[in-house]
């Protein structure tokens, strides 16, 4: 069992956040268990010849067989919606000695070290540019253009949705949410830890006022939390929503709705049962985000449309009006 325990106030500053470094490092299981990872298979053929080109041996070493990863690739995100820049620099700055310790910690045994990690560890300071170095031209390569557009907006439509459960039905329904094995009594989080492979029996950490950081990814089945005592309280959960990761848009068909509004209109509608930004939706339908931006704004001018702005991205959700024109008949 794993307790988080909250004081007074504490509850008040949990928070949510999403990190694009940890999706990044994250990714990486799929090299192991592509099995695992269903939604993410189209993405993965895709990638699969540009990978020659990066530095796999060390990608692949990044993530253990057993699919845990170092603790320090994935600091806990200073706010709720960090660029990966400011992220990859946060990780430059870890100290050699944490390098060594979080493999060591990942790998169990010196024995199970990857050569590519035992050779590093040597010199863990230039081990750690090299891995800066890594997951900066993989992002790039791999994540940043073809990949990440989409999965931003199912964890920017997680952090709603989450904050809405929260807001209207209570701290004991956004845990239980969360994770079947979680649960929330008297000020106090409570993680079955039956499908851990944890060395002592219980663990129990207290927030103190350090504030727990909640966040949504889209490689995990279920709760992760981050049960190290000398590190800000964690725990990450599966992304609501992540299951529309390998979604296609939907074909527009001759119907009264592509009749009312056109077919790119049409589709823009369909697509929009998730909010998304202009970028997302373009990326997803192959076109300009301009044209794009056009037909939005006349389905936000109908009243089909709502928008919010998080940040510099505006995102497009349907209105209860949307949704009853997408409703079949």
């Amino acid at each position: 069992m794993i307790e988080f325990r909250f004081d007074v106030g504490d509850l008040a500053t949990t928070s949510f956040a999403y990190s694009p470094l940890q999706e990044a490092v994250f990714s990486l299981r799929c090299l192991h268990d592509p099995a695992r990872y269903p939604h993410h298979r189209p993405w993965l053929r895709r990638i699969r010849p540009r990978l020659d080109a990066l530095d796999g041996e060390l990608l692949a070493a990044l993530a253990a067989p057993w699919l845990w990863v170092p603790d320090f690739l994935t600091p806990r995100p200073e706010r709720a919606r960090p660029a990966f820049p400011d992220e990859l620099d946060r990780l430059r700055a870890t100290q050699p000695d944490v390098v060594v310790a979080d493999f060591h910690a990942t790998y169990r045994t010196a024995e199970a070290l990857p050569p590519v990690v035992a050779r590093g560890l040597t010199d863990p300071a230039a081990f750690l540019t090299r891995i800066t170095d890594a997951l900066d031209a993989y992002w790039h390569t791999c994540l940043a253009t073809d990949w990440w557009p989409r999965a931003q907006s199912i964890l920017e439509s997680d952090l709603a949705h989450r904050s809405r459960v929260l807001a209207e039905q209570g701290a004991g329904a956004l845990f239980a949410g969360l994770d079947d094995r979680l649960t929330w009594t008297d000020g106090q989080l409570r993680l079955s830890t039956r499908d851990f492979m944890l060395q002592a029996p219980w663990t129990d950490t207290s927030i103190a006022g350090r504030g727990l950081v909640l966040l949504p990814t889209l490689f995990a089945r279920g709760a992760q939390p981050l049960i190290d005592p000398l590190r800000p309280p964690t725990l990450i959960y599966p992304a609501y929503g992540r299951a529309t990761l390998s979604e296609t848009p939907p074909p527009p068909t001759d119907t009264a709705l592509v009749r009312l509004l056109g077919r790119p209109r049409s589709r823009l509608l369909l697509l929009l049962a998730e909010p998304a930004s202009t970028t997302e939706l373009a990326h997803r339908l192959h076109v300009t985000p301009g044209a794009v931006s056009q037909h939005l704004a006349v389905l936000h001018d109908a009243g089909l449309l709502s928008r919010t702005r998080s940040g510099r991205v505006v995102r497009y959700a349907r209105t209860p009006l949307g949704d009853d024109l997408c409703r079949d008949p």
